[in-house]
């Protein structure tokens, strides 16, 4: 599913308009960002957690020419599905 089938389920789910629709989609994906760029877990219960994970600096190595190279430290989002969506999809 891509946005606009997401922007178009919910329009049909809720009774919203389709534009409606793709202003709440968006708002919600922009309070996702903002937050998870300050640093804050989100939860969501029955649905799931959002946390964003520090990882270390670490060496790799660069697979055409066999070098080994430092891999910069970085930031990523995790989710971990709660209970009620893994019961629901299992």
């Amino acid at each position: 599913m891509n946005k606009s089938e997401l922007v178009d389920a919910l329009a049909k789910k809720s009774g919203l308009t389709k534009s409606d629709s793709e202003k709440a989609i968006n708002s919600f994906i922009s309070i996702m960002e903002f937050e998870l760029k300050k640093g804050r877990d989100i939860t969501l219960v029955g649905f799931g957690s959002f946390s964003v994970k520090k990882t270390a600096s670490r060496s790799g190595r660069n697979f055409k020419t066999g070098a080994t190279i430092q891999i910069p430290p970085r930031k990523s989002v995790r989710f971990k599905p709660g209970k009620n969506l893994k019961d629901s999809v299992n």
